[in-house]
This record gives C-alpha cells, structure tokens and sequence, in this order.
C-alpha cells in the first residue's frame, strides 16, 4: 500500500496532522490554496487524502478533486467541523455525496492544534460506516502523542464536534461576565443535553456524545482561551463588537457559521436548542450576554429529563 498522505489546508490543524503522520513514517504532501503545486498532482498515488481546511473552502476543494482520477482504494479523511449554509450538510456528507464509492472518515475530538503541535497527548476519533477505512486512518495518526479510537457513527461524531462549537461561544461569553463555575457547569450540561437531542433527531447515536468528539471535545473547547469560538464569546461578553473581535482572531471561529445553519435547520424542523437560540441572538446583536443569560434562566419549568 502507498506510504503517501495528502493533506489539503496548511492551517494550524493541518499542519499538526501532517507532523504527527509524518512522524509516523509517511511521506506527507501538505497543500494550501498558497502552495505552487496543483491540487491534482498532490494527491497522485496517495493512500489518503485528509481535508483540514475551513468550512468555507469544502467545496472549492471538492470541485478541484472531481476533476482528478481518484481511486476507490484511497481513503478520504475529513477534519472540517462545520454545516455547509447551502445544503445544511456535514462535510463528510458533502465528500461522500462527491465520491460515492470511496471510503470517508470522520477525525475528530478535544485536538487544540497548538497544544498538540507542543507534543502534548492527546486523543481523537476515526469514525466511518467502513470499519476498514477507520482503522486504516487510526493507524496513520496514532503514536505515544496521540491516542486514536474508531468508531462507526460518523455523523454523530461529526456533529459532536461540529456543535460544540456553538457551546464554546456560550461558555465564553458565561466566563467573560465572570458567571462562575455553577453557572459554567449548569450551561455546559444543558449545552450536551441540546447537541444530543440535535443529534438524535438527525440520526445519530446517543452514545457517540459521550465519547471523545462529544464530552470529550465540548470539555476541550469551552474551557480553554485557545478556542478560537470561545475567544469570540469572551470578547462579545467584554462587550466587543464581533467585527472587532474577529479582526483580531487567528483562523476561523467555525461556531459563528454553524449557529447561523443550525437555528435555521431547527426552526424548519421544529428542534428545541434555547441555548443555541441565545447564542445565535447574542451573535445578531439583538441581545446583550447578560439579557441573554437572563432568558435562559427564566424559561418554563421542567423536568430534567421529558
């Protein structure tokens, strides 16, 4: 089998991927839209291509793929956590829908890039409905560094990282008014009760949020100032504009697009996500964090479990 690995998106995440499979004995080909290279030369005789790039970039990529010879027996990877605004899919539903007969495979969990490019340790999941494909990428990426589990749920491990962006937003915005762990503590367990009944009403395990791409990831990201969405939250809570905010943000806060996405995709489905829906108005500017918290607090009284 081919030892070469092309890994689209030169990003922060990108490039951790490529140093820890480099490490692993792989040729590594890393391209960015920068790279002098094209696309189509890169990925030639490679076992698998992995797309780290933002969001907004899946589709560009994709079209360039669809125009090279790729064969069945490559493997893609996706580590994008996102909703197309389009079609409202995941990215590995957009891959798939692009190259019905290879293999995707979902990567993901609490991977702050920064932490793993120190040599941190560190975990992730390889999720896919072929069993063969998510243990081939496993054993890609999987060192004393970083430990990589399979699983064969990859919407819900996709959507666990993909929604707990929505929730770092939130846990910023609860840690700049200085809220307290109580509240931080409340909001993050009602937050994966919401991404577990989104899940769920979009066909995903309920288990699959409990395991590293959902608890473990939601832990990751609302509590470090290393993610990018809950430096957002921080900032809207200390009572910057989000313009501001993200003119000084490094990356993508990936969060601001999935919240948009997603409450659209709720309301047309009839999904409760309250917290989500402050969020969502917190980012509009129709709501202050502390109005926001307010309404939270106020909603009708319930059972923890209905």
């Amino acid at each position: 089998m081919a030892t070469s690995i092309a890994i689209i998106g030169a990003g922060a995440w990108g490039t951790a991927l490529a140093s820890l499979a480099s490490k692993n004995g792989y040729d590594v080909r890393l391209w960015s839209r920068r790279s002098p290279e094209r696309l189509e030369d890169i990925i030639k005789c490679t076992s698998t291509i992995v797309s780290a790039v933002s969001m907004s970039g899946v589709n560009s990529v994709i079209s360039q793929l669809q125009k090279a010879t790729i064969s069945h027996h490559t493997i893609i990877v996706t580590a994008t956590k996102g909703l197309d605004p389009v079609t409202t899919k995941t990215p590995s539903q957009l891959w798939q829908v692009a190259f019905p007969d290879v293999p995707v495979v979902v990567l993901s969990g609490p991977n702050l890039s920064k932490e793993i490019q120190q040599g941190l340790p560190a975990a992730a999941v390889a999720a896919s409905t072929n069993s063969s494909a998510a243990e081939a990428v496993q054993a890609v990426f999987s060192s004393q560094q970083f430990r990589v589990y399979t699983n064969a749920d990859p919407l819900g491990v996709e959507l666990g990282g993909t929604l707990k962006n929505v929730m770092a937003l939130a846990a910023g915005a609860c840690d700049g008014l200085q809220l307290g762990t109580n509240a931080k503590a409340a909001l993050l367990t009602r937050g994966l009760t919401e991404i577990i009944r989104i899940g769920n009403h979009w066909g995903a395990k309920t288990e699959t949020f409990y395991g590293l791409s959902g608890l473990g990831d939601l832990l990751a990201t609302c509590n470090s100032s290393l993610s990018r969405n809950y430096q957002v939250g921080y900032g809207l809570a200390q009572g910057k504009s989000l313009e501001e905010i993200l003119a000084q943000l490094e990356g993508t806060a990936e969060g601001i697009n999935t919240t948009q996405v997603l409450i659209a995709v709720a309301r047309q489905q009839e999904i409760s996500v309250p917290i989500s829906y402050q969020v969502y108005r917190l980012l509009k500017g129709e709501v202050s964090p502390q109005a926001a918290l307010v309404e939270l607090m106020l909603r009708v009284q319930k059972p923890e479990y209905h």
